[in-house]
């Protein structure tokens, strides 16, 4: 099935959908089948299944917050709407509501997506178990050609929906979780072809499509020297939504319940504290009474947790939505200025915050991203394993930090090949010492027993490489020298 026009990229998700829409009764021993549609808001996913609906004549329904009477009256009014059948009577329950779905006549497999799920489970509990035993031997969803979909942005819900003991386990024939463009489908989409502009932005906004227009109604940077100006008139703007996003992404997760620590945690990470125990210091807690905010933010996919490739056991947070990153290193302490329009002197006096603080651990990220994507091309085998470690150095008794470490996959209990040693600078020229630094770190791997005789020594550069540094790259094949042009080619 081609996919509607009007939608920008989500060609792998487009095909996922009407894989499902269209599979075949035989497939599914003529029963109906059960899809999952997840991720967090604003990334289109409601775009998108109504795309499909409208594809192939299925049906979108769209849950309100709303007490379960209400969402009954709703869900039979969209029903009977669509299959020009009327019952003549509310649903009792979602007993009936889902039995009647099922039982309606459809004309072979018809696609059905419910979005907004979490607010007809929050207001209505047993819906997931209800669905489960119609779907189930003796259920009305054995004979029913019914494509069901669930959609929701409440990642702690949907996530919830399959996981462990829940009684839709094992019921899911889709599992599809909508997330944000990558960076280099996040330039195209917002027109942008200077890379360097395009970790700028993406660095504020992300990858997230909403705030391409909905948000900045289409205002995007013409150009670098734009981009000060565009922070300033949208981000920073007190009369664009955009302003309060980052505020709104945790109030509308309902596992938060306590927003002053949440964003302390989320304050913490901006300012590059992403240890557990540097995160309770930063914040004044002891380490024990920040794991549960931690993982109710992680299943929020608000954070992830990065292991430490060189440490086992060892982890690190970052935050996952680069404009959370954003509201808590620029704005959320200066936002008494920003809510009277001071937005020019409060940037230029968080500038270079921004470069520093926001934009250099951001550009780290696209670096390990794109390490992952382009690996067989850049180091000759396909990393397995992307991340970031420290390796300890006993002789100086200091520590060095990799940016960028690719490992190949492991073999047996052997020890690891490590593909690519990367350092990441943003702001800085990148000289013949960080290769120095590169070579040590593999060095002291080395001794270590780990497989370095093929390692690449990677540097990513936003702001170039010196002469001498470039003039030896060309006579090392293991040396890599990767500045921004060809980290969005």
């Amino acid at each position: 099935m081609e996919k509607a026009p009007h939608i920008f990229g989500r060609s792998r998700e487009w095909d996922g959908l009407a894989a499902f829409a269209g599979t075949p009764l035989a497939a599914t021993q003529g029963g109906a089948s059960l899809g999952i549609v997840s991720g967090r808001r604003r990334q289109g996913k409601s775009f998108l299944l109504q795309a499909m609906a409208e594809a192939v004549g299925g049906l979108y329904f769209a849950a309100t917050e709303a007490t379960e009477a209400e969402s009954l009256r709703l869900f039979a009014e969209a029903l009977a709407r669509h299959t020009g059948q009327f019952t003549g009577a509310l649903f009792r329950d979602w007993n009936d509501a889902i039995a009647h779905l099922f039982r309606s006549p459809w004309n072979g497999p018809t696609f059905v997506a419910i979005d907004e799920f979490p607010f007809l489970s929050k207001a209505s509990p047993a819906l997931p178990s209800i669905i489960q035993r119609e779907l189930g031997p003796g259920g009305s969803g054995r004979t029913s050609p019914v494509r069901l979909v669930l959609c929701g942005s409440a990642m702690s819900v949907m996530g919830s929906l399959l996981a462990g003991q829940a009684p839709l386990r094992g019921r899911a024939g889709l599992e599809l979780v909508v997330q944000p463009f990558r960076y280099r489908e996040a330039a195209r989409f917002w027109g942008i072809t200077d890379p360097r502009l395009a970790v700028l932005v993406h660095a504020v906004v992300g990858g997230t499509p909403a705030y391409r227009y909905e948000f900045t109604r289409g205002d995007a940077p013409s150009s670098i020297e734009d981009f000060d100006s565009w922070v300033v008139r949208n981000a920073l703007n007190p009369q664009t939504p955009l302003f309060r996003e980052a505020r709104y992404l945790l109030a509308e997760e309902s596992a938060i319940r306590d927003p002053a620590l949440y964003h302390s945690v989320l304050a913490a990470l901006a300012a590059g504290n992403t240890t557990n125990g540097r995160i309770a210091n930063f914040i004044g807690r002891r380490s024990d009474q920040i794991s549960h905010p931690l993982n109710v933010l992680e299943n929020c996919a608000l954070i992830t947790r990065e292991p430490d490739m060189f440490r086992p056991g060892r982890s690190h947070y970052r935050i996952v939505e680069p404009l959370i990153t954003f509201y808590e290193a620029i704005m959320r302490q200066r936002w008494a200025e920003l809510e009277i329009h001071r937005a020019q002197p409060v940037w230029a006096s968080t500038r270079q915050t921004f470069l520093t603080q926001v934009v250099g651990p951001h550009l780290e990220s696209l670096c390990r991203s794109f390490a992952l994507d382009e690996g067989a091309d850049l180091f000759g085998e396909q990393p397995s394993e992307v991340g970031s470690g420290v390796i300890n150095d006993p002789a100086n008794r200091t520590q060095i930090e990799i940016d960028v470490v690719a490992f190949s996959a492991q073999q047996s209990n052997g020890p690891r090949n490590v593909v690519s040693l990367g350092e990441v600078k943003w702001g800085e020229v990148i000289g013949v010492d960080h290769l120095r630094r590169l070579k040590k770190a593999r060095d002291l791997l080395q001794a270590k027993s780990y497989h370095t005789e093929n390692t690449v020594l990677a540097l990513y550069g936003g702001a170039g490489f010196t002469d001498e540094l470039t003039a030896l790259a060309t006579k090392d094949d293991q040396v890599l020298l990767v500045d921004l042009e060809r980290l969005y080619s």
